[in-house]
């Protein structure tokens, strides 16, 4: 881990009970001597990802810290360092592991809570605020998934090109994703790129579409990575955001030129995504 900026704390990592088990987690504590303008829980995203997005994750906690934010950072059942096989793993469970999350910080800070997702990580940010509305602050959504069915769908070729790369050299016959769908669809659980994948995760999944999980009591800051300055939004996260503004979700849009960084094969970085949202939250935006 690297060492904290000047004056920011290093994470403090610990562990929460949950029902089923303890998860790991760090927590970014505002600079000593400052009041606590606010904290957020950290989502996380689905698989491999979690780990490509480290750095980034701990750049913007510390960026967010150094201008009085508490972050709380924890790895979801099955997850990182947290008790639980990824192949048990469940919506449900995730779902839970935020309220402890929640409870955590609502007992350690005297501010307002907000919840900051990545990728899938926003779905189930978006998800879980549904029945916390009146106690979500904001949420800051980085890169959202738009559809969860196409989600998974792009996270099982990753076992087809494995299995053609096999065929290429073993004369392996590739599976197919549609084979592979009528696995899980018979509760198979299937092997993809070190994960094991259960049927009953990956059928939540399948139903979830961002334009469906509108939240309209929390403010929300949908920072959209672009290929370079000037593109406009794609159109699939246009379609969702026009869904919401007929919801009236106080949304606010931000496009950011960025590597996609969650997906790169080296770690990568994007500085502008760090200051495009601690600029949101800075003391003369509020």
């Amino acid at each position: 881990m690297k060492e904290a900026p000047k004056g920011v704390a290093p994470a403090r990592p610990f562990f929460l009970n949950a029902d089923s088990g303890k998860r790991f987690c760090l927590y970014y504590a505002p600079l000593p001597g400052m009041e606590c303008r606010g904290a957020f829980i950290y989502v996380h995203p689905f698989g491999d990802e979690m780990n490509k997005s480290r750095r980034m994750v701990a750049m913007q906690a510390r960026a967010l810290a150094a201008i009085g934010f508490g972050v709380l950072q924890m790895d979801l059942f099955g997850c990182g360092d947290s008790s639980g096989e990824f192949g048990d793993a469940r919506w449900n469970v995730w779902k839970q592991d935020l309220f402890v999350a929640m409870n955590w910080l609502v007992d350690k800070v005297n501010a307002p809570v907000s919840l900051w997702g990545l990728r899938l990580g926003a779905l189930l940010a978006l998800d879980f605020a549904r029945s916390w509305e009146n106690t979500i602050d904001q949420i800051v959504l980085w890169q959202p998934v738009i559809n969860g069915e196409s989600f998974m769908n792009q996270f099982l070729r990753l076992r087809l090109a494995n299995e053609m790369l096999a065929a290429g050299v073993d004369g392996v016959k590739a599976t197919g994703t549609g084979t592979m769908r009528t696995q899980l669809a018979n509760g198979e659980t299937l092997e993809v790129a070190g994960y094991e994948l259960a049927p009953g995760l990956t059928m939540v999944i399948d139903k979830l579409k961002a334009a469906d999980l509108a939240v309209a009591k929390s403010t929300i800051h949908w920072l959209e990575i672009v290929a370079e300055a000037g593109r406009p939004m794609p159109p699939a996260g246009a379609k969702v955001i026009s869904a919401w503004k007929q919801k009236e979700v106080d949304l606010h849009l931000h496009l950011v030129p960025c590597l996609p960084f969650w997906a790169t094969q080296e770690i990568s970085e994007c500085a502008g995504l760090v200051a495009a949202t601690t600029d949101i939250f800075a003391e003369k935006r509020l």
